[in-house]
């Protein structure tokens, strides 16, 4: 659960092709179509398009499938509303998964730049549509009307928080992840080294982690809801 197309591959792109190599089936939920993204003079009602393409083929890079977008919600404009919560609530019991990837709640002092307020939002609404949400009969009735049953999530992915407390080694799979950005060409086409921006990144994540030199690393706080 995303704010934008690209955050998820920014944040665990490798992480995912890991899974998707394991055999876990993943499913990409975004909540908006990213249209205030970009960094050129594209006409505005052009983003959205782009920017979906973009997602799908990036994501079809690391190996995911299914990719679904929510309507009815403006890039830079996320709160986490009622409504938010249960539109991702509803994808929770649609999808019924073990685990959600998201965004983290928390903002970062020291890398502001990881925090963007959608960011934030989704990451919020997405933990609050988890618990309680998503497992609560009683929680949004219309679900139930609907024919979506409780569902309850075993544990969530934070990417992009502070104080991350599990590494993942994703050297081999990185190939991926960096094709998969390269795909988000309104977003990354105008950076002059994009590989070496990733890989500064996540060798410096990897050796706070501990891992062998030459190692590159995503980080998550990972929490079981219990």
């Amino acid at each position: 659960m995303f704010a934008h197309p690209d955050d998820v591959d920014f944040g665990a792109g490798g992480t995912v092709a890991q899974w998707v190599d394991a055999g876990i089936e993943v499913s990409y939920l975004l909540v908006t179509r990213g249209d205030a993204g970009g960094f050129d003079d594209t006409p505005r009602e052009q983003m959205p398009v782009l920017r979906e393409a973009e997602q799908r083929a990036a994501a079809a890079a690391i190996g995911v499938k299914q990719v679904e977008f929510l309507s009815g919600y403006a890039d830079g404009t996320l709160s986490p509303t009622l409504s938010l919560r249960r539109d991702i609530a509803a994808a929770i019991r649609r999808f019924r998964p073990d685990r959600v990837l998201t965004s983290s709640p928390l903002r970062r002092w020291d890398a502001i730049g990881a925090s963007h307020p959608d960011h934030l939002a989704v990451g919020e609404a997405t933990t609050c549509a988890v618990y309680p949400d998503a497992r609560n009969p009683f929680a949004f009735p219309e679900l139930l009307a609907d024919g979506l049953a409780p569902w309850t999530v075993r544990e969530i992915w934070y990417t992009g928080g502070p104080n991350p407390d599990h590494p993942v080694e994703v050297t081999q799979t990185y190939p991926r992840k960096l094709a998969a950005l390269r795909a988000h060409a309104t977003q990354t086409s105008h950076l002059p080294d994009l590989d070496g921006m990733l890989r500064e990144r996540m060798t410096r994540s990897a050796a706070a982690a501990g891992l062998p030199e030459g190692s590159l690393a995503e980080v998550f706080t990972v929490v079981r809801t219990g």
